[in-house]
């Protein structure tokens, strides 16, 4: 195991120590995994939580009844998420792919190699590399690694990465020091992300009661 791989292994292995199994992506079916990947866009899970059970009460929350829905109407279902007018749009577009391209079928999408699936949500409006990521690991149940604000924070406290590290860069970084494993990128991107919420603040951070303060 190389230097960089050993400190990430012991990061993950504090982390998990601490909070214990995350359990991440919560959802009752892959669809559903997939809204959520999109309405948490700029914004925190209890309101996405908010939005989803505002379609699930609506009898909504599946794809021919959100495609039907004029996208001002699904809108204001989605109002809790925040940009509810960009996201409703973004939604709308995933949708029409599936539609489009394979019938409808979600399943048809995700059977796709893990490269082409990629590549095919990013040429969705409105779907960036994180949102598409978080698709793939949670949704699709393939093994890639998500990044976000949060891992690249902790990780560059902690002299693991520099400024300049972008998302492909600090991805590849994961991905080359752990064999493909769906259930431990997924748990160690939630770790990442209770730590940057609870402790690796932005402002204020709170490295003296941190479980990775002595890393």
């Amino acid at each position: 195991m190389s230097a960089q791989a050993d400190q990430l292994n012991t990061l993950y292995e504090k982390l998990l120590a601490y909070f214990g199994p995350q359990g991440w992506w919560p959802g009752e079916s892959a669809f559903e995994v997939v809204v959520g990947a999109i309405l948490t866009q700029n914004t925190n899970w209890n309101n996405v939580e908010k939005a989803i059970a505002n379609l699930k009460d609506a009898g909504l929350l599946h794809l021919p009844a959100l495609l039907d829905l004029p996208q001002a109407l699904l809108a204001e279902y989605i109002r809790p998420a925040g940009y509810y007018n960009i996201k409703a749009g973004r939604l709308h577009n995933l949708l029409a792919l599936i539609n489009g391209q394979y019938k409808g079928s979600l399943d048809a999408l995700f059977s796709l190699p893990l490269p082409e699936l990629r590549q095919q949500l990013l040429t969705v409006k409105g779907i960036g590399p994180e949102t598409a990521d978080s698709i793939i690991l949670y949704a699709a149940g393939k093994p890639i690694f998500v990044v976000d604000t949060y891992t690249h924070r902790i990780l560059l406290r902690h002299d693991l990465i520099d400024e300049e590290c972008d998302y492909h860069t600090l991805q590849e970084l994961f991905m080359d020091c752990f064999p493909p494993d769906t259930d431990m990128y997924g748990e160690f991107h939630a770790l990442l992300v209770q730590t940057g919420k609870q402790f690796c603040k932005k402002t204020n951070p709170r490295c003296d009661t941190c479980p990775l303060k002595d890393l």
